[in-house]
């Protein structure tokens, strides 16, 4: 799996309604490309967006930055939207997740992730 860390520093003035826009545009599309997993965005007080993409692996992820309407959308976030960004991708080599169960707080054992053997 890979993720996909998006930081964003909107320009000064930026026109929120068209931003949005392009936005949700942008995360219905990625909906349609097999292999995209997941999305969640987050922004800081001083106004710092970071997004969150998940995908499951090099193909997923290249069908979606080749898509048309990807392409000219980043284009056009350099050129109405974006003071600057900064991608990284990452492949994820562990994952681990907890969930609080109906009769406390045991953790679900998941054997695959044993790296005792």
């Amino acid at each position: 799996m890979l993720v996909v860390l998006f930081e964003i520093r909107a320009r000064d003035g930026v026109d929120e309604t068209a931003y949005e826009e392009a936005f949700l545009h942008m995360l219905e599309l990625v909906q349609d490309v097999p292999g995209f997993v997941s999305f969640a965005s987050y922004t800081s007080v001083e106004g710092t967006e970071l997004a969150v993409a998940r995908f499951q692996d090099d193909i997923a992820l290249g069908q979606w930055r080749n898509q048309p309407e990807h392409v000219l959308t980043r284009r056009r976030g350099r050129e109405e939207f974006f003071e600057s960004y900064e991608i990284t991708i990452a492949t994820v080599g562990r994952q681990y997740n907890w969930q609080r169960t109906p009769v406390g707080d045991a953790p679900i054992a998941d054997p695959s992730l044993d790296v005792t053997a």
